[in-house]
């Protein structure tokens, strides 16, 4: 099917769109609040209408006739509602609104994944030690507005990415600090997950319980790097070591000697903090298996839109097919 293609990565906060003009050649990347849209499809249409894609649709001579979209969210049939927006829409509808052939959604952390086996050492950052393993399993984490679990698995010449809502899981706490969290925590959620403390919310939630201050996700960002709020460096702390934690339990569970990768938004922004925190003691603590974790290496996407080049595979993949 010809180019170009319309690709779109939807998370809570934002949704990211561009134009695939050749195998992962992405142009008129545009990134949209989603809170200004009052219908998924409103956001498409304005994107698709804008100067910059306007300007790629007519220099390719094509319409726009497949899509792909990747979204915070689990896909179980046609119809999708986001659990961390308030957007709802059936599939065919949509795609049938648009006037395309195909339209694909999978969920965000799908595409993310199946982006793993093209990014290159300039598109990652190695955080700690070990060496991966090529052509095996590699997991996927990652905190934004909610935590994305994901993995890929080798099946012969292609890969097979899992969908999966593994951020979810409960949170178990591995210190004393951490188990007064979760008794925190247990005032206000009969079910306390990893996602409640490994978000944007979740930086929140630490920081009210350990402090009793009430500051937003980015504020406790700003003043941990700054190095002028104790709650908030304590606060950045808790949050890296329990993401090792919880990173090395998808690497025990999935075998994913391919690497370990930290997508989201949040990590990238703490910068030094990360680096220095307990994040990968934390993923190699394992007990019996530390030896094994040691030998996993953990990355950082650095990659500025991860999900397009996952999400261009799997369209690509499907137009084969069909």
């Amino acid at each position: 099917m010809l180019y170009p293609r319309l690709l779109a990565d939807i998370g809570g906060t934002n949704a990211r769109f561009a134009l695939e003009t050749g195998v992962r050649q992405f142009a008129a990347v545009s990134v949209l609040a989603c809170a200004d849209y009052p219908h998924l499809l409103d956001a498409i249409q304005y994107y698709l209408a804008s100067d910059a894609a306007q300007k790629v649709i007519k220099a390719g001579g094509n319409r726009v006739n497949a899509a792909a979209i990747a979204i915070a969210n689990p896909i179980d049939g046609d119809d999708v509602r986001m659990t961390n927006h308030h957007w709802s829409f059936s599939i065919s509808a949509v795609r049938q609104q648009l006037d395309m052939a195909t339209l694909l959604v999978i969920n965000d952390f799908t595409a993310l994944a199946m982006s793993l086996p093209y990014l290159d050492n300039s598109q990652r950052r190695q955080i700690g030690q070990g060496v991966e393993i090529p052509g095996r399993t590699m997991g996927l984490i990652g905190p934004g507005t909610g935590l994305g679990v994901s993995g890929i698995i080798p099946t012969g010449k292609t890969w097979a990415a899992l969908a999966s809502e593994g951020g979810h899981v409960s949170f178990a706490p591995c210190s004393h600090d951490e188990v007064k969290l979760l008794q925190a925590l247990w005032q206000k959620f009969d079910h306390v997950s990893a996602e409640r403390l490994l978000s944007g919310k979740g930086l929140e939630m630490i920081c009210q319980a350990i402090s009793g201050l009430t500051l937003d996700a980015a504020e406790i960002t700003r003043r941990a790097l700054h190095g002028n709020c104790a709650a908030s460096r304590q606060t950045v702390a808790h949050f890296c070591a329990i993401l090792g934690s919880v990173a090395g339990n998808v690497a025990l569970t999935l075998g994913a000697t391919g690497g370990m990768y930290i997508g989201g938004g949040i990590v990238p922004r703490l910068g030094r903090l990360f680096a220095e925190s307990a994040f990968r003691s934390r993923f190699e603590g394992k007990g019996r298996l530390s030896a094994m974790l040691a030998q996993i290496p953990t990355y950082l996407i650095t990659e500025e839109y991860p999900a397009f080049i996952g999400v261009s595979a799997m369209l690509a993949a499907h137009l084969e097919q069909t």
